[in-house]
């Protein structure tokens, strides 16, 4: 057997022993900075069996090459992002949880052209808007995660991008809004479960 026959029997086992159907699916955790999108995402993947394809990955590579928002860095992120999708669906992968900033209209494209790669591999994408009091964001920001992983920490950063950009639930249907505040992120994770129907570790 190939090794590309291995590595899809063993992804058909993994769906198997899990439940999940063929299809890709790809959980967009989106909402504005510090409202929760990364701490949800590692608490979802405590509870169901997928992948983690956090916002700032693809950022990070593409500072190894270029000076952030330099000529060439925002493309470069995005066809990261592609790739990386394009490349799970080839392989199989069920479940991937990824985090975003979707700000409206402008990452209008950059999402039609993420959900034109899954139609391509019978996937699905699933929006969840994450979202909290201007008081709770702040407190958030100065956490040591957000400092080392070069995020925004103040209160000036976050006024800045706020004005720069609409952060708003995406604009489908089957968007599922919630607050990050109101519930640990572990409930909010279970909400997000039972919202789309995922199957849980056993």
């Amino acid at each position: 057997m190939s090794a590309q026959g291995m590595s899809g029997s063993a992804t058909l086992l993994l769906r198997r022993r899990y439940g999940i159907p063929g299809a890709m699916k790809l959980i967009f955790l989106h909402g504005a900075p510090a409202s929760g999108k990364l701490t949800v995402a590692q608490a979802l993947l405590r509870a169901v069996p997928g992948r983690l394809f956090d916002n700032h990955a693809a950022i990070d590579l593409a500072r190894t090459v270029f000076d952030f928002g330099a000529p060439g860095f925002w493309p470069l992120v995005h066809r990261l992002r592609c790739a990386v999708l394009d490349a799970a669906g080839q392989q199989g992968v069920p479940l991937i949880v990824a985090t975003y900033c979707y700000s409206e209209p402008d990452d209008r494209p950059a999402v039609t052209e993420f959900e034109a790669i899954l139609a391509r591999h019978g996937g699905e994408l699933l929006p969840v808007f994450l979202h909290c009091s201007r008081q709770e964001t702040l407190r958030r920001l100065g956490g040591a995660d957000r400092v080392q992983r070069r995020k925004i920490t103040s209160a000036s950063g976050f006024d800045a991008f706020s004005a720069q950009f609409d952060i708003v639930p995406m604009p489908r249907d089957n968007c599922l809004k919630l607050d990050s505040a109101s519930r640990s992120a572990e409930a909010t994770a279970q909400e997000i479960i039972r919202h789309f129907a995922l199957q849980p570790l056993q």
